[in-house]
């Protein structure tokens, strides 16, 4: 504290130094400034201070100036960006490396913030000069806007001092959102009433022998051919020019016409399967017969995935519009899918207060929850529209082709939903998904799941979306039984404690999966059941225990069913025969919340009564979800202090989590007659991804130790052998 006075005082009279200088000294500082640093004494020198010197006259004496080498710039620079305000013992250290005084180190650092300071003020002067701008407009255009408004009553010109600020501010967003609905209704007419306008350039498919750019360093020989956003976010991040916004919106009413037929259409686009794990398929050639417009035909390179799904929801047409347009809940509501999503650029935000009309331009990354498939990332445009039977559509399009620069691995065409409204606050969805993507990076355990569609077909899509209602619902529920024990009855401490499983299950999603933003290492071998890992440092994170976490995820195949996968990692009886760190202590429930029909969809407090009565007893929460497309056992160690908050109702953001779990997804196998010997239960094998998450070290500045490394690694394969020898032995 007194080291850090001393300082600022310092540096408060350099400044009232700089202040008391003549305007010609002044600029020569400046000036010297730039390219060279005063040396030693000569800032702090008086110039030529006597009792006989006139005051008005200039110094003959010249300051002596030391020039610095481009080397001690550029480490002085560089320690800069580091620490701006070094210390007595850094700028000693620093001066005898360059081999400077560090009086010298000290008055560089010095003239250094002021010149940033003075940067920085120029910026934001410049910026408020713009926004003052813009509000200058404004005002005119507010003006000019109530000068033309009409009296409602007589038809006349209406006193602006008998309008409310709320009416005039109405009136002009009104008048706006006029010209934008004939603008696109223009559009959109001559669309449909002539031959389309789009003339996109058609992206060679990329040559075998190409290499990308991958942005990360590859761990196998299969993850090394994902690819990354790099070239995508770059090209999508530059926004749309005003030449290219009309091709965008006419290219969206393109895709809300043929999002309405390929939902509403029967055979012979689509035909029936005899695959149980899809209905539909769509037939290529009646596809290209139906629409040949759209965003040109499919390239070579990349294979075609197209399905389609509906189901009942127990939610309101105007809540699932709201999720699908907000980035943010969007993100959240199908979080095991999409790994981040941005919205770039809004074209328009609806009309009359809701969804209908609006536009947004975004980019999104798609995952399955194991390091071994690649995501499938996409640029695109969503556009949502109200129809006149009342039903709503929100679909997207891919806009890789507007920009031939641009490389992608997966085009998105017209993809979405219907959604119908029902009565007592349900709602009919029916999804239409249809990409165009290169596939040849998934593992070869993986393929099956990703070609029956399970992975990133409709059918997930509204399994999650039914899944993730019925847990809304749950958690706004009033009528809970009170007779059960450890039902939570308190609506806030329900509320608080779903609010903290869910921020544990969207953490665990974004670190089990094979995003660009992580970059896994795998410890040894090409197998698929290798132990990949990855670190990251938690610093001022409140719901992150501060220090360094280290991940780590495997992922392999067990012939039992997913349900009987799932049944027995839920189950607290027997937790101890898979879960190392319980040390075999006795796994209770202490608190328990339904958020589904299934039994199987819950969020649980158990408590872990260690054997050993030197050791407190542990509280784990768990949250467990299933549908038909997959499952997931997700835990986290919390601390009973916290929990009690929470349970009371209080704050969860400021709980500490490391999720550690499961995903459970089924093999995509089309045999279920019992065919395969290898298969117990005759209903397909099972995908299991098992992901820990141990804080290693609590200084987030430490270095990894190989020790840290080797102990995760050891205590995810002994897990893995222990659930291999439990659910096989078991079923034998």
């Amino acid at each position: 504290m007194f080291k850090g006075n001393m300082f600022d005082s310092h540096h408060h009279l350099l400044d009232m130094s700089a202040h008391n200088k003549t305007p010609e000294n002044e600029m020569d500082f400046i000036r010297d400034e730039e390219f060279e640093s005063n040396s030693g004494t000569d800032i702090m020198e008086a110039p030529n201070s006597g009792d006989d010197q006139d005051p008005n006259q200039r110094p003959n004496k010249k300051k002596r100036y030391h020039r610095h080498t481009q080397h001690q710039i550029q480490e002085m620079e560089s320690f800069f960006k580091e620490c701006p305000h070094p210390d007595d013992k850094q700028r000693k250290e620093l001066g005898k490396r360059l081999a400077l005084e560090p009086l010298q180190v000290k008055f560089w650092f010095q003239n250094k913030r002021t010149q940033m300071k003075a940067q920085h003020e120029r910026s934001e002067n410049t910026q408020l000069r713009n926004e003052n701008e813009k509000l200058r407009a404004e005002n005119v255009r507010y003006k000019e806007a109530l000068s033309n408004a009409a009296c409602p009553n007589c038809g006349g010109p209406a006193a602006i001092g008998e309008m409310s600020f709320d009416e005039q501010h109405l009136r002009i967003e009104n008048a706006r959102l006029r010209e934008e609905i004939d603008r696109i209704s223009g559009i959109a007419a001559k669309y449909v009433g002539g031959k389309p306008l789009l003339n996109f350039p058609q992206i060679p498919p990329p040559e075998a022998s190409c290499s990308l750019d991958l942005g990360f360093r590859p761990q196998s020989s299969l993850l090394g051919e994902m690819y990354s956003a790099g070239d995508l976010l770059r090209t999508a991040i530059s926004g749309l020019t005003d030449s290219e916004k009309p091709i965008v919106i006419e290219l969206a009413v393109a895709a809300m016409e043929e999002l309405i037929r390929m939902a509403q259409s029967g055979e012979p686009l689509w035909m029936p399967t005899s695959n149980i794990n899809s209905t539909e398929i769509l037939s290529e050639e009646e596809y290209v017969r139906n629409f040949p417009r759209g965003i040109g035909p499919k390239p070579l390179a990349l294979k075609s995935e197209a399905s389609r799904e509906s189901a009942v929801v127990i939610m309101n047409h105007i809540n699932l519009v709201e999720i699908l347009m907000d980035v943010n809940q969007w993100t959240n509501v199908f979080a095991g899918l999409v790994s981040k999503a941005m919205t770039l650029e809004v074209l328009s935000t609806g009309v009359a207060g809701n969804y209908n009309g609006a536009l947004q331009v975004m980019t999104a990354e798609f995952q399955v929850p194991s390091p071994l498939v690649p995501t499938r990332e996409n640029y695109f445009v969503r556009y949502c529209k109200q129809h006149a039977d009342g039903t709503w559509a929100v679909v997207d399009v891919s806009l890789d082709n507007l920009r031939p620069t641009s490389v992608s691995r997966c085009r998105r065409r017209p993809s979405g939903c219907l959604i119908q409204e029902l009565p007592n606050g349900y709602s009919k969805v029916t999804w239409v998904e249809h990409v165009e993507v290169d596939e040849k990076a998934v593992h070869s355990i993986y393929k099956p799941l990703v070609n029956s569609g399970l992975a990133f077909g409709a059918k997930r899509w509204v399994a999650i979306l039914d899944r993730q209602c019925e847990r809304l619902a749950s958690a706004m529920a009033n009528n809970i039984p009170t007779g059960d024990v450890g039902i939570i009855t308190s609506p806030a401490g329900r509320k608080s404690m779903l609010k903290l499983a869910e921020r544990m299950v969207m953490s665990f999603c974004a670190g089990v999966g094979a995003s660009t933003t992580h970059t896994w290492t795998t410890l040894s071998g090409s197998g698929a059941d290798d132990v990949r890992v990855m670190t990251r440092k938690s610093i001022d994170d409140p719901g992150r225990p501060p220090g360094i976490v280290l991940s780590a995820a495997t992922s392999f195949w067990l012939p039992v069913s997913p349900k009987r996968v799932f049944d027995f990692l839920r189950d607290e009886n027997s937790r101890s025969e898979w879960d190392i760190l319980s040390n075999g202590g006795l796994v209770q429930e202490m608190a328990h919340i339904a958020n589904g029909r299934d039994p199987g969809n819950c969020v649980s407090l158990l408590r872990v009564n260690s054997g050993n009565s030197n050791q407190s007893n542990m509280l784990i929460l768990q949250e467990s979800s299933t549908d038909s497309t997959g499952s997931y056992v997700i835990y986290a160690p919390v601390d009973i202090v916290a929990m009690n908050v929470v349970l009371s109702g209080g704050d969860p953001d400021y709980v500490a989590l490391l999720p550690s779990g499961f995903a459970i997804l089924p093999d995509g196998s089309t045999n279920h007659s019992g065919d395969n010997p290898e298969v117990i239960g005759n209903v397909g094998g099972s995908l299991l991804t098992v992901a820990f998450q141990i804080l290693v070290d609590s200084v987030p500045t430490a270095k990894l130790s190989l020790g840290s490394v080797a102990t995760v690694n050891s205590l995810i394969k002994c897990t893995v052998e222990r659930i291999k020898t439990a659910v096989t032995c078991e079923n034998a």
